[in-house]
């Protein structure tokens, strides 16, 4: 299940930079790496709801970011390559679009071309941890495995979900 992809030079080059990228290396409360995660609801673009009930059993990455961000930028289309050739393995990505980026309607264009599903909000005490990108990675227990910011590299992608992806199923998940 690891991947390797093919990307133009220029988006190799923004993904260098994300890496220079800060990362706080901890969520606070009870969004901690380990934990349970909390409960969620996200409110996607089009108006649907998704609940992280509705998830249970599969590996969830929750994406914060915005327009003006340049790692967030060179990170959305590895990422969405990357949720394209690995959600028959059980990913679901959630790319949460922060208040100061344009509104719905004006990324109309970017979000028809997306396979990650867009959300305009998120309830559930889940947000950027202070600067964006930030992920947040969800387990098929549903047990938060990463909370940081900084934009994923493909190296990055392979480290985190590759095994969250090999992990079966579990028969009971833990309630929150």
């Amino acid at each position: 299940m690891r991947i390797s992809l093919k990307f133009p030079k220029r988006l190799a080059a923004g993904a260098a930079l994300c890496l220079a990228a800060p990362l706080l290396l901890g969520a606070s409360g009870s969004l901690k790496v380990g934990a349970v995660a909390t409960p969620f609801e996200l409110t996607l673009i089009d108006g649907t709801k998704v609940s992280s009930a509705d998830l249970r059993g599969q590996v969830v990455v929750l994406n914060f970011w915005a327009t003006w961000c340049g790692p967030c930028k060179a990170e959305r289309p590895l990422l969405d390559r990357y949720y394209e050739i690995q959600k028959v393995h059980g990913l679901r990505v959630f790319a949460i679009t922060t208040e100061d980026s344009l509104q719905p309607f004006q990324l109309k264009k970017l979000f028809a071309i997306m396979h990650i599903q867009p959300a305009r909000r998120i309830k559930g005490g889940y947000s950027d941890l202070g600067a964006l990108p930030t992920n947040y990675i969800i387990d098929r227990a549903g047990r938060i495995r990463y909370a940081k910011t900084g934009a994923f590299d493909l190296n990055a992608l392979n480290k985190e979900l590759v095994p969250l992806l090999a992990e079966p199923v579990p028969v009971a998940v833990p309630a929150s």
